[in-house]
């Protein structure tokens, strides 16, 4: 994972909890269609129900993790559960990235998982 290493390096501290990033991928065959990255810091367990409705709203989420994983490590586990169950009904993919980060995406999307790095 080097190349994510670099890219959530540092810079994760400067972005805002529902600030999004966007990415320029073909979907549809069409130049121009972009889709929307949203970056959130889940801090509680109540943080999930809006990582859900953004997965469920299209948007790819990419989900910071590390201040619940220091405070209550039982809790982060409830929110990733409610997270990987709302993942599977709707078709989408979820994947640790790192030991601080979570990526979850709607049914378009899904996160290539490479054999060894």
């Amino acid at each position: 994972m080097p190349i994510l290493k670099g890219f959530l390096g540092k810079r994760d501290e400067t972005f805002d909890e529902d600030e999004f990033l966007e990415v320029d991928v073909d979907l549809s065959h069409e130049a121009g269609t972009r889709v929307p990255i949203k970056i959130v810091r889940l801090n509680e367990y109540n943080d999930a129900e809006r990582i859900q409705k953004a997965v469920r709203e299209g948007n790819i989420v990419l989900v910071k993790i590390k201040t619940l994983k220091e405070r209550d490590m039982t809790e982060l586990k409830r929110a990733i559960e409610r997270l990987r169950k709302t993942t599977t009904a709707i078709n989408g993919d979820i994947v640790g990235v790192d030991e601080d980060y979570v990526i979850v995406t709607p049914s378009y999307a899904h996160v290539h998982r490479s054999e060894a790095e």
